[in-house]
């Protein structure tokens, strides 16, 4: 980029005609796209992950548990025994350890950690992969600009939708939840019916659309409405997407076995590798829901209400050469600084371990993670009580941390859009404080 930006200065002295233009400024053009790209990924945790056996451990306090903390890349920083790869990260993660969101019902919850609001009224607010999908810029690729992998909508199938923004940034969902598959079972990550039937060749195909395009069209030419304009372009992006290779995105076949290795063989961790290739080719949001391990695909794993550790182990047996791979992978290939990676599930658990050996809901002070594009890593946000109970410094609310994601990603969390009931709603909240002290 700087040599180009040399030889175009350069030229200019010289006079313009001394200098290929067409080529230079195509380059340029490219260059200048790829420091503004912005993409986010979500890793998020059904049924809400324990703080105290993953972030924010206490092993010096009985409400600590069975386990040990860890040193990380970052001197001062500990996490979970069994989170070992995370770790090694640190320095491109930063700890938020004072979530008070104060909701402590899964389908709720949820909602909230979507949109930032809870449910109410008659507002149907996006969720936070459509309003990110429609702030960040077009990146003109044949991929929708928003999906999800695996996400389990059963407690709250609002929370994944894009509510008033409508069809356009809804999510393409991979991965049905709902089919329970053996652990290294990866099939449930292809898009469906993406292929005319066998019957039905190209000419014929493209004549069947033709056909429904004049149709929508005289239609849609005496009912100008936002609906049915944002049901006609994400039609158009699905017809786009059959007529592409952009469906290979989802095809992990091609990755090299050390690397699959390395993300894990089951559906959290293709889904992870699934979520690197998608923002490589230019997909805007990508959230990938780890439910269940050991096959349990369809349920809330980190709902740890018994047996919580043996429960935790396992799912960070999945969730941390994962997530760490990840990390590494997106650096290695230069994505790190313009993708932002969240953490995060619905909520906490409780410090106290109830008499199934088990921790129950709580959303009183609970940790998340940023990581990578747009944050600065290697600290921690908040701190809790020596026995994990209480906030001590620096509270956090949904619509704080929302904000913080739209500045990490150069989106404005103010900016409004018209609604469904026809009043311009923020994207979060206005009284919402963003983590500045984390923002590059």
């Amino acid at each position: 980029m700087n040599d180009d930006r040399r030889r175009f200065l350069a030229a200019s002295a010289l006079g313009i005609s001394a200098l290929p233009m067409s080529g230079l400024m195509t380059r340029l053009a490219a260059a200048a796209d790829a420091a503004n790209a912005r993409a986010c990924i979500v890793l998020w945790m059904s049924g809400g992950p324990s703080q105290l056996d993953t972030l924010d451990p206490k092993p010096d306090h009985d409400n600590g548990g069975e386990f040990a903390a860890i040193s990380t890349a970052v001197p001062g920083i500990e996490v979970c025994e069994h989170l070992p790869g995370v770790a090694q990260q640190m320095r491109d993660i930063a700890l938020v350890r004072s979530m008070a969101t104060k909701e402590g019902d899964h389908s709720r919850a949820t909602y909230l950690g979507h949109t930032g609001r809870l449910p109410a009224g008659a507002i149907d607010y996006p969720t936070l992969g459509s309003f990110v999908s429609e702030a960040l810029p077009d990146r003109a690729s044949d991929l929708p600009p928003f999906v999800a992998i695996s996400p389990n909508r059963f407690l709250s199938p609002r929370a994944f939708a894009p509510g008033f923004l409508g069809s356009k940034v809804a999510p393409l969902v991979v991965g049905d939840v709902n089919i329970v598959r053996p652990v290294n079972d990866q099939s449930g990550l292809q898009v469906a019916n993406l292929s005319p039937s066998a019957d039905v060749d190209a000419a014929r195909m493209q004549r069947r659309l033709e056909l429904l395009r004049s149709v929508q069209g005289e239609f849609r030419r005496d009912r100008p409405d936002a609906i049915l304009t944002s049901h006609a372009s994400a039609y158009e992006k699905a017809v786009r997407m059959m007529q592409s290779d952009a469906a290979e995105a989802f095809d992990t076949s091609g990755e090299t076995p050390a690397l699959r290795d390395r993300y894990g063989r089951n559906l959290f961790g293709e889904g992870c590798l699934v979520a690197r290739r998608l923002v490589e080719r230019g997909v805007k949001f990508v959230e990938v829901s780890l439910n269940g391990v050991d096959g349990n695909n369809s349920g809330v794993g980190w709902d740890t209400h018994q047996r919580n550790f043996e429960a935790v182990r396992n799912l960070c047996g999945v969730l941390d050469p994962a997530w760490a791979t990840l990390l590494a992978d997106l650096r290695d290939r230069g994505l790190l600084d313009s993708t932002l990676v969240v953490w995060m599930g619905e909520f906490g658990r409780t410090p106290m371990i109830n008499d199934l050996g088990g921790r129950d809901h709580s959303a009183v002070a609970w940790s998340t993670a940023l990581c990578g594009g747009g944050i600065r890593g290697g600290q921690v946000i908040g701190r809790t009580s020596d026995d994990g109970t209480l906030i001590e410094d620096r509270p956090v609310t949904m619509a704080d941390f929302h904000a913080t994601v739209c500045r990490a990603l150069r989106i404005d969390p103010a900016e409004t859009n018209m609604s469904n009931v026809g009043r311009p709603i923020p994207r979060v909240e206005l009284e919402a404080e963003p983590l500045d002290e984390l923002l590059m």
